[in-house]
């Protein structure tokens, strides 16, 4: 099992609980990203640089991660095609995604893409918190207790 990290958009704290984490278990992780990230480089952890362009980072992460492997991302998107490739994808702020979950969250986005569509101001996430970190923290521990 690899991970693969969708590292342009990944907040730094959870680079470097993934990095913790990959070295105490020994397992590789790829971060994937159109500039080179700043982070905890081992034997354990490489990146891959790819063209800016919308979807580049994403299809080499699908070209690259096989069944069974962790990615890392916010992107709807790439987490459908990651499920839909019998991997794994949790997001940062420590919540897996699933194919119920995917389809509820692309109708979503799609609605709110509609009403921006339409000049209505939709706002966007929430400030990633203190409490988003310790659940993906705890989100990802409980699944590299599996391997």
């Amino acid at each position: 099992m690899k991970i693969f990290v969708d590292a342009d958009a990944c907040p730094l704290v959870i680079l470097e609980i993934l990095s913790r984490a990959v070295f105490r278990k020994k397992i590789y992780m790829v971060l994937v990203a159109n500039q080179l990230k700043k982070g905890n480089y081992s034997e354990f952890v490489s990146s891959i640089v790819v063209p800016g362009g919308a979807d580049v980072a994403d299809d080499k992460i699908v070209e690259l991660m096989e069944e069974g492997d962790l990615v890392i991302t916010a992107d709807i998107s790439l987490a459908s095609r990651v499920v839909e490739k019998k991997g794994f994808a949790l997001n940062p702020r420590g919540e897996f995604y699933t194919e119920e979950n995917i389809r509820q969250r692309l109708s979503m986005q799609n609605f709110m893409d509609e009403l921006r569509g339409t000049g209505i101001d939709t706002g966007g996430p929430s400030t990633f918190n203190n409490k988003h970190k310790q659940q993906f923290s705890q989100a990802l521990d409980k699944f590299l207790a599996k391997y």
